[in-house]
């Protein structure tokens, strides 16, 4: 197993109890990179954020620097939104980044704003992170009264203000342009991309040019800035640059985030490594673990030496009936033991997709209901042996092809990503499929 000596980036403070606070920020260097960052030219910045390549994180991968640039290409006035919609299953890191260091949120918020001259910062916070937003609210505060935020940030020149405004716990607002009509107080439902250039970058909060980023890609920016942009490339390899975070969770002996390098560290590092997930409950042996939130396709034994790294994922051979691989997603990954039902865990996640449909595309508003109650149907006993042709029949309407990458029939991934634990528990499991029907019976308990 492989533990790089890689440093930790944007973990570095959650050993202290107080690492919340602004105290203990300054004492452990923060809001230098911000004040470096304004002694550079906005195109300074933005060109060490190239270079480091870092890719967001909160699910997409799209280069944070291509989003910069065009943002700031187009006349003012710019926006920035935070993105701290944590909501898929088992995903908790960004939670954990709101809570335990929401300064350094607000220090990559700023040094973003400053690189893309934006007029105003959003933090949209989940709903249901009320400790996230008290946290925030308070650091918010406390950089204000520090001169970080506001009028003239550190006799700079440069003036922003930021706000914390707290989403109202939808899942669909994860998606920019829900986020993004939400914020505008409208009913969270994604944008239709078309044309192409109807995107947040070019048409976003309010119709003007808006620059999205996760929270953990936030959190990056200052250490960029203090240790600069080619030190941040020269950990990971290819297109994924840096560390990152992961909430490894499930029948793992210790459950939690673990921040690693990229690439050079694998799956089996993560989930096995004494210093990360201490391997696997109960002295069992690994059946399948969910490698990137609840819309990624499974992976089995065969996978974990896969490097962490976003094509690795990408171009592996998965286990779709249609093909492709997988993704790091939202940095999820969910591992289940020989004692776990699949049949169970992917009914669980075609619930959670089914009640989250924001309803406005036909194939998610009706695929997502369906394949919940027929899953309900096979694990509640009453299932019927047509119905496995069946999830796949509504499975291959909702997302053609059964693939990944996803083809998309609907505005948003919902739609297409929910069909995606079905059928990889069906690839993978079919026997435990036919248990539940031939028995009326769940054969785990």
């Amino acid at each position: 197993m492989t533990v790089t000596e890689a440093p930790r980036i944007v973990t570095s403070r959650l050993a202290y109890d107080d690492s919340h606070t602004l105290e203990r920020y300054l004492a452990t260097g923060g809001y230098e990179a911000l004040r470096k960052a304004l002694t550079m030219t906005p195109e300074g910045v933005q060109a060490e954020v190239e270079t480091a390549g870092i890719l967001g994180r909160g699910g997409a991968g799209f280069p944070a620097g291509i989003k910069w640039k065009t943002t700031m290409a187009l006349p003012r006035p710019h926006y920035l939104v935070i993105n701290g919609d944590e909501s898929e299953p088992a995903t908790f890191k960004d939670h954990m980044l709101l809570e335990r260091d929401p300064h350094q949120v607000i220090e990559g918020a700023l040094i973003t704003a400053y690189a893309t001259q934006c007029d105003q910062i959003f933090l949209y916070v989940r709903g249901e992170f009320a400790l996230g937003q008290e946290r925030m609210q308070a650091a918010l505060n406390e950089a204000y009264a520090h001169g970080a935020v506001g009028r003239d940030i550190f006799g700079s020149g440069f003036s922003v203000d930021a706000v914390v405004h707290p989403g109202a716990g939808a899942y669909i607002c994860g998606e920019e342009t829900a986020l993004l009509e939400s914020l505008e107080g409208k009913r969270g439902f994604p944008r239709i991309k078309v044309p192409p250039k109807i995107i947040p970058a070019t048409v976003g909060v309010y119709s003007e040019p808006t620059v999205v980023n996760n929270v953990e890609t936030m959190s990056n920016l200052p250490w960029i800035v203090n240790n600069g942009g080619a030190a941040f490339a020269a950990m990971g390899a290819e297109n994924s640059k840096g560390t990152r975070m992961f909430a490894v969770s499930g029948h793992v002996k210790k459950p939690g985030i673990h921040e690693v390098e990229m690439v050079k560290t694998t799956f089996r590092d993560l989930i096995y490594a004494p210093v990360y997930g201490g391997g696997i409950q109960g002295g069992l042996e690994l059946k399948a673990f969910i490698p990137g939130g609840a819309s990624s396709p499974w992976f089995g034994p065969q996978h974990l030496d896969l490097p962490l790294g976003q094509d690795e994922v990408a171009q592996s051979q998965g286990v779709l009936p249609g093909g492709g691989g997988s993704m790091l997603g939202s940095g999820s990954i969910v591992v289940m033991n020989e004692s776990a039902c699949p049949v169970r865990a992917a009914w669980r996640l075609a619930r959670f997709f089914a009640r989250e449909s924001c309803g406005q595309c036909t194939p998610c508003r009706e695929g997502t209901g369906w394949l919940d109650r027929i899953m309900f149907r096979i694990e509640s006993g009453s299932g019927r042996m047509e119905d496995l042709d069946l999830l796949l029949d509504v499975s291959d309407n909702i997302a053609p092809g059964l693939a990944f990458p996803y083809p998309m029939t609907t505005i948003c991934f919902l739609g297409p990503s929910s069909p995606m634990p079905i059928c990889s528990a069906l690839q993978m499991f079919r026997d435990d499929f036919l248990v539940h029907i031939k028995d009326g019976a769940c054969p785990y308990g």
